[in-house]
């Protein structure tokens, strides 16, 4: 992983979330229907997604973050970031110059009750327990 020129070591610098989920049209579609049969849960998906797509109010929390925040199914997740969830899914990691920590795993995720902005919550204190720092914004209320 590189890391940012004069960075802090404890300055997060994106987050990643980490779906329960592949990304191919296989592990997507297997996700999907498993999900409506009550099978499949990931608590990030009920945060981001809807039924179908991505939903409004979570691109507007992650817009106004002030902190990049990217999500990648499991199968596109970086070794360094799988290193650090290991088996824990859905997850929140936060990248710093340091490297890479876990910050939310599946019981703080569905704790949020799909809504982005306990999530952002649950992210501050995260952070915050765990010694890093953030440029946050307070996202406006969807």
């Amino acid at each position: 992983m590189r890391s940012e020129p004069d960075a802090q070591p404890t300055q997060v610098l994106s987050f990643v979330g980490v779906y329960d989920a592949d990304g191919s049209l296989r592990g997507e579609l297997a996700y999907w229907f498993g999900a409506r049969l009550g099978r499949r849960h990931c608590a990030l998906c009920d945060i981001t997604h809807g039924i179908v797509r991505e939903r409004e109010d979570w691109r507007q929390v992650r817009d106004e973050l002030g902190v990049p925040f990217a999500t990648v199914h499991r199968d596109e997740a970086s070794p360094d970031v799988l290193a650090v969830v290991r088996d824990g899914l859905p997850a929140v990691v936060a990248v710093t110059a340091a490297g890479v920590a876990a910050l939310l795993g599946p019981s703080e995720l569905s704790v949020c009750a799909g809504s982005p902005l306990a999530m952002v919550e649950a992210l501050r204190g995260a952070v915050d327990r765990g010694g890093l720092t953030a440029a946050w914004q307070v996202p406006d209320t969807p």
